[in-house]
């Protein structure tokens, strides 16, 4: 049996960074090296060439996505060195031809991108009929944060096609194993790759998960377990990053607890100092939750102290963030429980049972709805909207990764301004 061939896609914006990546993924058992769509668009038919040239020997994929014109941009990559181009799986049947003549005037290879195609059987079967040399499973990043699965689509195309099937979109050394046993003979790995801060082990581990892999069903998680398992990855900051340096309430400093606040918000609405509602909430939140209080911004009197913190903690419940004061500090400073507030005084109100629970809030700035996501840690608190918590929380351990490679850079003796290139991307 063949061994499988592992494609390394180079989806990032350097060249410079491109070449270190290049070597140490060869060196882990890469098999072909992939000039990432990316990489193509920031420098060019350069990079296919620098990187030729640096490796006579590798075999190169640019993954041009061709769309349009197909001959020429066939031609552009073959002259430049590329054995394998890319062109997308729903281009016009004319591109199709177009390119596929070019291909066979500069013999290389064209691999269809079946990424968006509504109907991947039937166009696998037509790109196949039109000559076409590969098709490749690919589910893009975009869809990748909202649940879609490279392998689902693998699943599907096994067996349609008598070419050679490659997979590509989130795959790890697990995954990469799995897309192997579901038929597939090119697996294409981006981000657990060239995201790592030791290149060369994480392909030489994917490189034997692929070589010998084991068959097993491919399972979906729950998708509550999923996202809290990755926000355990990641960062408040990773996840302010990932909605655009937008949810992050303001105001607050972290009185008790450390480490890292996660879990789903219980709102409560309540109005300077009446401590009926929040209290009350503890008895609705279920553990592994967090209460978010809005005490009208008031910072004068408070509703919560250290009993109701003493209840949470005892019960479960993830964290409290209060917009509002808070108060017995000597006793919650000791506790283990995340407690978020903007102030702390001695004054308590009374229980008078005014406001809501499970009401849509207004919390430091942040509107707040019951079942949002929340994430806080040292830096601060960010609320994920729970119809997108998914995809930001899969986003969010995209960037913690991607800081992963950076930090190795900078280990090495570059700086941040360098490694970004920040003079070369500045906003003209």
């Amino acid at each position: 049996m063949t061994p499988p061939v592992l494609q390394v896609a180079l989806d990032i914006l350097d060249l410079a960074r491109a070449y270190a990546i290049t070597e140490e993924a060869i060196a882990g058992g890469a098999d072909w090296i992939e000039i990432g769509t990316p990489l193509i668009k920031s420098e060019g038919m350069g990079a296919v060439r620098e990187i030729r040239r640096r490796n006579p020997k590798i075999t190169i994929i640019a993954d041009m996505k061709i769309s349009d014109t197909g001959a020429l941009e066939v031609e552009m990559a073959a002259k430049a060195g590329a054995d394998i181009i890319c062109i997308l799986g729903d281009a016009d049947d004319s591109v199709i031809r177009e390119a596929v003549r070019a291909a066979d005037l500069y013999g290389v290879r064209l691999m269809g991108d079946m990424m968006t195609v509504r109907d991947p059987i039937t166009r696998a079967q037509e790109l196949e009929e039109m000559g076409v040399h590969i098709i490749n499973a690919h589910v893009g990043i975009d869809q990748q944060m909202v649940g879609k699965s490279s392998l689902d689509l693998l699943d599907r195309l096994s067996g349609a096609v008598s070419i050679p099937i490659a997979a590509a979109g989130g795959l790890d050394a697990a995954r990469a194993a799995e897309a192997v046993t579901h038929g597939a003979e090119i697996v294409i790995i981006g981000g657990a790759i060239i995201r790592s801060s030791d290149v060369t082990a994480s392909t030489a581990q994917i490189r034997s998960a692929i070589d010998a892999p084991e068959p097993r069903s491919h399972h979906k998680r729950n998708q509550t377990d999923e996202i809290r398992s990755m926000l355990e990855e990641a960062s408040s900051s990773n996840v302010s990053d990932a909605m655009h340096r937008k949810g992050a309430m303001s105001g607050l400093k972290r009185y008790s607890g450390t480490g890292k606040m996660i879990g789903r918000a219980v709102t409560v609405q309540t109005f300077a100092g009446d401590w009926a509602k929040p209290v009350e909430a503890i008895d609705v939140a279920s553990p592994g939750d967090v209460i978010v209080i809005n005490n009208s911004r008031d910072t004068t009197i408070a509703p919560w102290g250290e009993l109701a913190t003493l209840s949470c903690q005892n019960k479960g419940v993830a964290g409290v963030i209060i917009d509002g004061a808070v108060r017995d500090l000597d006793d919650i400073l000791e506790m283990t429980i995340p407690l978020y507030a903007t102030a702390a005084v001695p004054n308590a109100g009374e229980p008078k049972g005014f406001g809501e629970i499970n009401a849509e809030i207004v919390c430091c700035g942040q509107q707040v709805r019951p079942g949002d996501w929340i994430i806080g840690d040292a830096s601060g608190v960010v609320v994920l909207p729970k119809e997108r918590a998914y995809e930001i929380s899969r986003r969010a351990v995209l960037v913690a990764r991607t800081e992963e490679r950076l930090r190795e850079e900078i280990r090495r003796g570059s700086t941040l301004s360098v490694v970004m290139e920040l003079l070369r991307w500045e906003k003209q």
